[in-house]
């Protein structure tokens, strides 16, 4: 089938594949959050006790990781781009959207270290453990923002609404964290409140004039060439339906 789509002009199957598992992966990472923060709440019912909620951050957590390993190993594989094995350890290093596939490469190198300390939380301090799982947390923004910038969906109505969905649960879960404390500790809960309207607003003013600007594929680095490759393919008739499959830019 790859090699069907690949003759006749269109997106191949990794490229389906890549943004495919890109979306479940930010969705699951977003679930895995909001758990997170029901478990530091130590929120439990009769018919919804804590063991429950550990299981599904655990499961859900776990299944994350598997969908941003098949991102990569997709990404990796696809041939549009020259996206190296190496740019998705270390970040920056990548010829495509340098910037923006880093950001990536540090969100995948971040749970990659949550992973293995939970695989040694028995031998390291709880300290360590703590001060690493909630480092980990940074993934989600981190994952976010490499999903705008570096996807060619990101006009896509469909991801745009899936990607300010999950910005909604995330909000909705750090202020039932906060809020209950706001009293309590007001300088932890003011700087948590702060930093996440900081965030949204951010996000409110950079994605107009970013991502779901023109031209965005040139600014966000992607080599000439492929822009090149990509404007030819959209003046030819079989070209132009493949064009508009990827987002209107590569």
């Amino acid at each position: 089938m790859n090699a069907i789509l690949a003759v006749g002009g269109g997106p191949s199957t990794y490229w389906y594949l890549t943004r495919s598992t890109g979306a479940v992966a930010l969705l699951l990472l977003t679930l895995a959050l909001a758990l997170g923060v029901a478990d530091v709440r130590r929120y439990s019912t009769a018919g919804w006790p804590r063991f429950v909620v550990d299981a599904l951050h655990r499961n859900v957590s776990l299944l994350a990781v598997v969908f941003v390993c098949l991102h990569v190993i997709t990404s990796v594989l696809d041939g549009f781009a020259p996206i190296s094995l190496t740019a998705a350890f270390i970040p920056f290093t990548s010829s495509y959207r340098p910037f923006w596939l880093g950001l990536g490469a540090v969100s995948f190198d971040l749970l990659l270290a949550l992973v293995v300390t939970s695989m040694l939380r028995p031998r390291l301090s709880r300290r360590t453990w703590r001060t690493t799982h909630w480092l980990a947390y940074a993934c989600w923004p981190i994952a976010l923002l490499h999903g705008f910038g570096t996807g060619s969906d990101a006009r896509g109505a469909w991801l745009l609404w899936l990607s300010l969905a999950c910005v909604a649960m995330v909000a909705a879960a750090v202020l039932s964290r906060v809020l209950p404390d706001l009293s309590a500790h007001p300088r932890a809960s003011g700087a948590a409140l702060a930093g996440a309207g900081a965030f949204a607003l951010f996000l409110a003013i950079w994605l107009p004039s970013g991502p779901l600007a023109k031209n965005w594929a040139r600014r966000a680095g992607t080599p000439a060439p492929l822009l090149k490759g990509a404007a030819t393919s959209a003046r030819s008739p079989r070209g132009s339906s493949a064009h508009a499959a990827g987002g209107g830019s590569p």
